[in-house]
Order: C-alpha cells, then structure tokens, then sequence
C-alpha cells in the first residue's frame, strides 16, 4: 500500500498556483510519494501533470466539484487522465433522507456520470462522512450506496476519523467494502472528538492497516482537517513519521 498526504490539509496554501506548486514541493519533500488533490484552486490538467512529475508525486484521487461530475463528466475523465489518476471522488453529498437527500435520489442523480466516468476510464469514489451511518430499515445509508451502485462504477474513500465518529468501526467497515475501498482516508480520533496527527490520538491504527492490507486498499492518504493552530505541514511530518516507524514509506 502506498501512503500519500490529503491535499485539504494545507487547502490554505494551494489558493494560488504559486502556492499549490510549493506546497506540492513542501509535501514532496516530507516524503510523501502520493497525494490527494482536493480544496485547491482551479489548475488546467497539463499544469498539474507537469508540477507532479516535476516533484516525484502522483494523484491518487481527486475531490471534484459535483457539478462537474453531474454536467462534465466525459471532460472530468480526459483531464484524470493527463495527470494520471484513476479515481475522481466526490467530497460530500447531504442525506437528511428527505425523498430528495435518500440514497436512492443520490443513485439516480450520479449513476449516469459514474457510467460516464467509467467509459472513460476512470472510476467514480465516494467519501464518507459520519451522516452515512444514519440507519434507514434497518440498514446505514453507507450500506445502501453499495447496494445502489455495482463496484464497478463506484467506490468509496472510507475516513477512519467519520466512521468512528458515526459511531462505527472502521476496520470492520474497511472489510465489508473489501475490494470497493482503493483509496482511505487516515485520519486519527482524539478525545473531545477532536483530529489529530496520526498516533496522537486514539484511533486503532494495527486493525485499520492490517483491515486495509487485506481488503485491497490502494492508497492510505493521511488528512487532518484541523490543525488548531499548528502548522499543517508539520503536522503532516510527525504523520509521515508514524507511518514510516509503522513499516510504510
């Protein structure tokens, strides 16, 4: 598996091409060999292809705006494809399961951009948040989204920090979507239900990697939406640090 740094992280230094570029530079730096492009501005996809070759990086996935999936979806593939990255997540989507938020609206809106994306050669992800664990007859809206979409046209970015947070299991989750989960989120859970750099909180990491490994994860993309006041770069360092002693670089 390889790990990389969730670029929302530091989405305060990507807001100008200027800064995305150094801030690419910055993580390269730290040793990360991977990252997730997501909260950043906008960049042409020959740019971003140029400034990851330059720096020793790849995309792993993406964040992309809903409206570009739903209304682009075709154009969304082709620019994946200039920068190299197979995955195209969509960050959030609201479930209040209204008949408009309910899983079932949700499928019927993507599907046809999943199908899009597909044909093109790129995969459609879906990101967790802790609302997917609300139960509707007796099952979460995570478990409903899989039965929405086949796995070919949808996987999911499982986030260590929403799953505990939905009061669930992140492991166990990251098994029950084995073979749907190329891409997760590791973000660790702290008291007061606070982010922390990995290892400074309580999350059980040995059973996340060990879940991960055996469930066919890709990518392990370390994310820390907060750093209350601490520099997120540093934060993504002491990250790192942890999983290189843990046996990932």
């Amino acid at each position: 598996m390889k790990i990389g740094a969730q670029l929302y992280t530091v989405r305060a230094s990507t807001q100008t091409p200027e800064d995305f570029s150094e801030t690419l530079k910055k993580v390269a730096d730290i040793g990360y060999k991977t990252v997730q492009v997501s909260g950043t501005c906008a960049f042409e996809a020959e740019w971003l292809q140029k400034r990851l070759s330059e720096n020793g990086l790849e995309c792993a996935v993406t964040h992309t705006p809903a409206e570009r999936i739903l209304t682009e979806p075709e154009k969304v593939a082709n620019e994946h494809k200039i920068f190299g990255c197979r995955y195209c997540g969509l960050g959030w989507t609201r479930f209040d399961l209204s008949a408009e938020d309910s899983p079932e609206r949700f499928s019927e809106k993507y599907l046809p951009a999943a199908k899009k994306l597909a044909e093109n050669g790129v995969k459609f992800m879906y990101h967790n948040h802790d609302q997917e664990f609300q139960k509707i007859g007796g099952k979460t809206v995570l478990e409903l989204l899989s039965e929405e979409f086949p796995p070919e046209l949808m996987g999911f970015i499982v986030d260590t920090f929403w799953v505990q947070a939905g009061g669930a299991d992140p492991a166990a989750w990251l098994r029950k979507l084995a073979g749907r989960a190329p891409c997760i989120h590791l973000k660790d859970f702290a008291y007061g239900r606070k982010y922390a750099v990995l290892g400074e909180g309580n999350m059980n990491f040995d059973a996340v990697f060990k879940a991960a490994e055996e469930s066919g994860t890709e990518f392990m993309l370390v994310e820390q939406d907060d750093c209350y006041g601490e520099d997120p770069f540093e934060c993504l360092r002491r990250s790192y640090e942890f999983l290189k002693a843990n046996g990932f670089e």
